[in-house]
């Protein structure tokens, strides 16, 4: 049994077994529009100061969407300038709607086109395939309840709303569809799970590749490539052999984009000296690899599996690092250590593969490969 506080600073928050909730009944002149007389969910957060900063913007949220619907019910004619029916009427049903969103993308990517399907197939089974501007925000909200029960994250939750908003947004425009999009705008509590991923000490990164070169199998070689280049877990896993350059020069790696791997960016293709554990881990894996993919376990001609790659590897660093670590991490540490080497902003950019931030940026030719090992070496010193 949970305990309700209805005091000033807490209206509408409630606790239970640690967890704060939002709980409110629902006005007698706008219930028709919901299947209970009363809204509870989860405020995903043990702060109360989280969750009372959450409760208040939930409550002016629901008080701007009641005030649209009682206005909806009075007779004036510049209110009613769309009829649910009309907006209802040629909209098409979110499964159609996926396919023609998908048609109009042309994205050949495997993973993309499955994403989508998926995530509006979400939508269907908690919601219904309804007409897309048919979808009202309580449904949102209803879904996003839903999403949070399956036991998805605030990251993976804002992810999968992000692909219906894009879906239902195309559609509607391709379409002339008039409306609304219900799941643009729908509140997501912030609570301790939604800190920002935190970078890998040096101290615990040593010992991390350590344990790699210790270990020497190919999951540990995918993990100290990453350690001290910074690449994203897809770029690192859907390498092929001839994308490791030990020859030349300067040792590096190549990342392009592949029929089994795209990029995030076009700024993500990019040459990246290899130094230190992630020169060792390339040479292991190339030695090792019987296939034209470096790390055949998780990449092959039907395509690039980082997350299974993504499952396994932050398994197994979590028991090394620290439940607040994954595979990720790699990336704002690489960040975190070339600043301390004093290398330029732009560089960093240029090594880790991030968009360039300001105009002035854009100009100009990318840095050679050796201003790149000059900055990324003395992180091996």
């Amino acid at each position: 049994m949970h305990k309700v506080m209805y005091t000033n600073a807490a209206q509408y928050v409630s606790n239970r077994g640690g967890i704060f909730y939002y709980v409110r009944r629902v006005p007698f002149d706008v219930r028709q529009h919901y299947a209970s007389s009363r809204i509870s969910f989860s405020l995903r957060t043990k702060s109360l100061r989280y969750a009372i900063r959450s409760a208040n913007s939930v409550t002016q949220r629901l008080e701007d969407y009641w005030l649209g619907l009682r206005l909806q019910q009075l007779d004036i004619p510049a209110i009613h300038l769309v009829k649910p029916d009309d907006v209802q009427g040629n909209s098409p049903p979110l499964l159609d709607a996926v396919e023609m969103y998908l048609n109009i993308k042309r994205k050949t990517d495997k993973t993309f086109i499955r994403t989508a399907r998926r995530n509006a197939t979400y939508v269907v089974k908690v919601l219904g395939n309804k007409p897309i501007t048919s979808y009202a925000t309580s449904e949102a909200a209803q879904f996003r309840d839903w999403c949070f029960e399956q036991g998805m994250s605030l990251n993976t939750v804002k992810r999968v709303f992000a692909t219906v908003r894009s879906i239902i947004n195309l559609i509607m425009r391709e379409h002339g569809n008039e409306g609304t999009n219900a799941f643009s705008g729908t509140f997501m509590p912030e609570g301790p799970d939604a800190s920002p991923r935190q970078p890998i000490p040096n101290d615990i990164l040593r010992v991390i590749q350590n344990q790699c070169r210790s270990t020497d199998d190919e999951i540990r070689w995918l993990v100290a490539l990453i350690s001290d280049t910074g690449m994203r877990l897809a770029e690192a896993v859907g390498l092929s052999k001839e994308d490791i350059c030990l020859d030349g020069e300067i040792t590096h790696v190549n990342i392009r984009p592949h029929p089994w791997r795209r990029l995030k960016t076009p700024e993500s293709q990019r040459e990246i000296p290899l130094v230190g554990c992630s020169l060792w881990a390339a040479k292991q894996a190339l030695k090792a690899s019987g296939s034209h993919y470096l790390f055949p376990k998780y990449c092959n001609d039907k395509g690039c599996n980082s997350n299974s790659a993504s499952a396994a590897l932050n398994k197994w660093l979590k028991q090394i690092a620290g439940p607040e670590y994954v595979i990720h991490s790699f990336r704002h540490s690489m960040r975190d250590r070339l600043r301390a080497v004093n290398c330029p902003s732009d560089v960093i950019d240029q090594i880790g593969g991030w968009s360039r931030r300001s105009v002035g940026e854009q100009y100009g030719d990318e840095f050679r490969l050796n201003v790149l090992n000059e900055h990324i070496s003395r992180l091996a010193n």
